[in-house]
């Protein structure tokens, strides 16, 4: 029987039950970006079901594990029906499971260079979840910096100095910019890399390598008392 959802695709439609089923879970801590959410919908339609529980163990029927946001998105949009996959979990299981859902998302990454590039390949970015202004500062952030004019004598020293230099490798940090050595380059790649495997990201590199550096110097000092 085909769905009044237009939306759903045919490989869904099996799973489609009347949003009016369905609660969203009682204990919600995810704030989700609703509007993305709706456009998406709009755009793509449902490409995945939500994750309902059936309640026989928690005494809450129709209750939503992952989903919450879309439910509500498609309900925003005068859907009737939404694809569902029912599981029927106790109540540690289904926090768990809310939990969890939303947390590997945050845990997740991007390599934001390709992630530039494949927005920058699309027509339009409409369904993405980024506006033009969020992709002008992804390129910005990928954009590589203009060469540094060295001091020269007149003898174009200057000049030979910032193509050696853009060879190299440098730091930057507000407006002061350095150059860092091959060798010195290979290193922070592979503290970076280090790094990123522990923490599954590369929120604090900048502080952990300068805390680092600070305690080796503390290490340091202590021995030279000694």
């Amino acid at each position: 029987m085909p769905s009044s959802t237009p939306r759903i695709p045919d490989s869904l439609v099996g799973l489609a039950v009347p949003l009016a089923d369905l609660v969203p879970y009682h204990r919600n801590p995810r704030t989700g970006d609703l509007a993305s959410i709706t456009e998406s919908l709009d755009t793509h339609g449902q490409y995945k079901p939500i994750v309902v529980n059936k309640g026989t163990l928690t005494g809450r029927p129709g209750e939503i594990l992952a989903g919450n946001h879309t439910a509500r998105a498609a309900r925003a949009l005068g859907w009737d029906e939404i694809a569902v996959t029912w599981l029927d979990v106790d109540e540690d299981t289904a926090a768990k499971i809310v939990i969890v859902d939303n947390r590997t998302s945050d845990l997740a990454g991007y390599d934001t260079a390709l992630l530039a590039d494949i927005l920058s390949d699309l027509p339009d970015l409409k369904g993405t979840g980024y506006d033009q202004e969020q992709l002008d500062e992804l390129l910005d952030d990928d954009a590589l910096p203009g060469p540094i004019e060295l001091p020269t004598d007149g003898a174009g020293t200057g000049a030979a100095a910032t193509v050696d230099y853009l060879q190299w490798g440098y730091l930057q940090w507000s407006s002061t910019r350095v150059r860092i050595t091959q060798g010195e380059v290979e290193l922070l790649d592979a503290l970076y890399k280090k790094f990123v495997a522990d923490h599954d990201s590369d929120m604090g590199f900048g502080w952990h390598v300068l805390n680092e550096e600070h305690e080796a110097e503390a290490g340091a000092g202590a021995g030279a008392l000694a």
